[in-house]
């Protein structure tokens, strides 16, 4: 199944697939602050598993920023939930590459039929959305606005948000802060993005540079560990 956004003016988002949202919430979703859609999204996710297609169609006509902020919160807290670092940066990946080349979101059927297990999602996001509401209170528009409204800006930005993607996709999952640091530099530029905040962004760049270093640490200090686990074998032989 296609599912095909615009980036300017985005169209609802069309399955064959019941929405699994009510239309009563439908409307919340078009008055509400970011937090409060997240609310809304997050009380309506599907008891039985839920896959980014779903997502994708929760957050309906409010666009891709908003789904990179959806699907960040989840690393903001400890709750391990297999596959989803993959799951979620691949769509995040593809978002930003869209964004960059103008192009309506396309994701493989294996990405957007993905089924993740509801209840630790929801929990997950329940406990990040704290992140979000926070954030939201702090961010203010037209900041440091030449990061967010100049032409050049635009190329920056997104592909800020790819190099975010790919260092969640990382495999370091089992480390700590490994995918909280990621995280939190998409949603920053996620926010940033939505509220034109560019104080909000450069936070963002000033994560990926944070995240980039510590990977850089702990690769160096594994090649160490193991070339000193190496040493002191050959000199027991």
């Amino acid at each position: 199944m296609n599912h095909h956004w615009k980036q300017k003016t985005i169209k609802p988002f069309k399955t064959s697939h019941t929405s699994c949202i009510n239309q009563s919430h439908q409307a919340d979703l078009h008055t509400a602050s970011l937090g409060e859609k997240l609310d809304v999204m997050v009380d309506n996710l599907p008891s039985n598993g839920v896959t980014v297609a779903e997502i994708q169609d929760l957050v309906g006509q409010e666009g891709l920023l908003v789904l990179v902020a959806f699907l960040t919160i989840v690393f903001l807290v400890p709750i391990s939930i297999p596959g989803v670092s993959t799951v979620f940066g691949s769509a995040i990946l593809l978002i930003g590459i869209s964004r960059l080349v103008s192009r309506n979101l396309w994701l493989p059927k294996r990405i957007a039929k993905r089924k993740l297990p509801s209840d630790k999602l929801k929990a997950a996001l329940q406990r990040g959305a704290k992140w979000l509401h926070s954030l939201e209170r702090v961010s203010r528009p037209h900041r440091l606005n030449w990061l967010v409204s100049m032409r050049l800006s635009h190329t920056v930005n997104n592909c800020a948000l790819i190099a975010g993607a790919m260092l969640l996709m990382a495999p370091f999952g089992l480390i700590p802060f490994s995918n909280t640091l990621p995280a939190l530099a998409l949603l920053f530029l996620s926010i940033g993005l939505l509220q034109k905040d560019g104080f909000c962004v450069l936070c963002g760049y000033l994560l990926i540079l944070a995240t980039v270093v510590y990977f850089v640490i702990l690769i160096l200090g594994g090649s160490i560990a193991i070339r000193e686990m190496l040493r002191l074998g050959f000199q027991v032989l």
